[in-house]
């Protein structure tokens, strides 16, 4: 970090899981480095955290991005505009963009546009959009900093190995719920039945994705524009315990491991201080006694992630295409309104419908996405 300067912080959905471990990790700071203050937070829906922060964090300033009339008291901004004016009225060095779907690619993008650099946990924004991001992040001297377990898993590897003799990147999967359930009964599987994780805690949304491993499809799309790699050089591993998040294979055919226990905290910490490496209290793995166990899944069990590879295959277009439907039909699932099997057959028959379609702008990216949503959900309504 050099001497004793502070990196300020921003923490975009401070109510989710990556927020709240975002400020453990901002909180470990101020009793061992001091090197991370918090300079500001948006929050949603959770009107208990921004009275707590605000008490606890009195000069950072707080964005209400939810429903007006809920608004808790003391907040700088609220309403449409509240991200925005956070984003462009708050000094800060680094953005955590912790907010879930596709709402957080604008929050990238603003990001960005501030000449702010990018801890990023919405994998939606590189799915959809990360050739432009760059651009616009080398534009403005900004870096992009991937905080998913498995992608900063990576990062931190390739950094250490070196890109030019790397000719495999592993991401492993712990499987969901639903790992070693009988394929006859996953379609009478219910919402809460598929977030109950046996491992990570986290919200709905990236829970069902993990029961379906739709949100391994859309690392390994990450994971792919991240690093330049064909998805052909990129495989997934199934692996129960969650202590190897990633793993690289050099030209001479060796391995190298990226081992932490399961928790989010200690790749959060990670981008915070990048490029240093400094002391954590997360994630310290003895592997003594473990065993640590890697399964090939199977296309009948997880057919979304080979739908992501058909995807990629097709383009740009098609991953937008693929986020959005199945944005859409994890929606319809949690609401009981269609099957947990039927989530993939949602999004296949969306991608049938042709995408073939330039990305040359955020703006393209948008009319993608409502176009897929929209076809997803006639999917649905007429299924």
């Amino acid at each position: 970090m050099g001497g004793k300067m502070r990196r300020r912080v921003i923490v975009l959905g401070a109510g989710g899981s990556i927020g709240r471990q975002t400020l453990d990790v901002i909180r470990q700071s101020m009793v061992s480095t001091e090197a991370l203050e918090l300079a500001g937070f948006s929050v949603h829906s959770n009107r208990e955290i921004p009275m707590q922060l605000k008490n606890e964090f009195p000069q950072a300033k707080g964005a209400w991005t939810g429903d007006m009339a809920s608004a808790p008291e003391g907040m700088s901004w609220g309403g449409p505009q509240a991200l925005s004016r956070l984003l462009s009225e708050t000094e800060a060095d680094i953005v955590v963009n912790g907010i879930a779907g596709a709402a957080g690619l604008s929050a990238s993008i603003l990001a960005l546009r501030n000449k702010m650099s990018l801890a990023l946990a919405n994998k939606e924004s590189i799915v959809m959009g990360y050739r432009l991001l760059k651009e616009l992040a080398e534009k403005n001297h900004c870096v992009i900093v991937p905080v998913d377990s498995e992608h900063a898993g990576l990062f931190q590897l390739i950094q250490r190995v070196g890109r030019s003799i790397i000719t495999e990147l592993t991401i492993t999967a712990s499987g969901g719920p639903f790992r070693t359930l009988p394929l006859e009964r996953l379609s009478s599987m219910s919402a809460d039945d598929a977030c109950k994780h046996p491992v990570w805690k986290m919200g709905r949304k990236i829970s069902i994705d993990s029961a379906t491993m739709a949100n391994k499809g859309l690392e390994l799309i990450e994971a792919s524009r991240l690093f330049d790699m064909p998805q052909a050089h990129i495989r997934v591993l199934i692996h129960p315990q969650s202590y190897v998040h990633a793993m690289v294979r050099t030209v001479d055919g060796a391995l190298y491991a990226q081992i932490s226990k399961p928790d989010m905290r200690l790749p959060i910490h990670a981008a915070l201080y990048w490029p240093d490496t400094m002391p954590a209290a997360f994630g310290f793995a003895d592997i003594a006694g473990k065993s640590l166990e890697f399964h090939e899944p199977r296309k009948a069990r997880y057919p979304l992630l080979w739908i992501a590879r058909q995807a990629l295959d097709e383009g740009e277009a098609a991953c937008i295409a693929y986020n959005a439907a199945n944005e859409v039909a994890v929606g319809y699932f949690d609401k009981g309104n269609i099957k947990f099997t039927q989530i993939a057959d949602v999004v296949l028959k969306t991608l049938e419908k042709g995408w073939n379609l330039p990305v040359g702008s955020f703006e393209d990216i948008f009319d993608i996405d409502t176009k897929a949503r929209k076809i997803a959900a006639d999917i649905v309504e007429y299924t």
